[in-house]
């Protein structure tokens, strides 16, 4: 648990290949399925598709809702990589004095800023005074569909 009580669940990438992975399809319709679309390409393995760095690659969960408009809403699982180099506008899980966090990391001024994707949050200037540290750069956002 982070100071303020949130519990932070990060998972590890395990590095096995699913058996069953999912069928591909050529294209998909959001309307109503054509009796020609019968083919399938074969497996599609996600880890090939959202994975670029296994070993160094974990999941988080998301709680909060401080970054909704760039599509990240409590509940989410999170594909971070700590292999990529955080840079300027990248979303990353970072932990600042002592809390884990998820925001766009600004670069001005030769000043860094951690930015919600909400209005209702301030960004926050990141300063001599704090600790923080970079964990790694989300890649992508598991979300489920209501």
């Amino acid at each position: 648990m982070d100071k303020k009580g949130k519990e932070v669940s990060i998972y590890s990438m395990k590095e096995t290949r699913a058996p069953g992975a999912l069928q591909a399809t050529n294209s998909v319709s959001a309307g109503f399925p054509s009796p020609a679309d019968d083919y399938t390409e074969g497996p599609l393995d996600l880890n090939e598709h959202l994975v670029r760095h296994p070993a160094a690659t974990f999941f988080v969960r998301v709680q909060g809702e401080s970054m909704v408009n760039a599509g990240i809403h409590s509940g989410d699982l999170l594909i971070v990589d700590r292999a990529l180099e955080p840079g300027h506008r990248k979303i990353v899980l970072a932990v600042l004095d002592g809390e884990f966090t998820v925001k766009r990391l600004i670069e001005r001024g030769g000043r860094l800023y951690l930015y919600p994707e909400n209005p209702a949050y301030k960004p926050v200037e990141i300063t001599e005074e704090n600790r923080f540290e970079v964990w790694g750069v989300v890649t992508a956002v598991i979300h489920e569909v209501l």
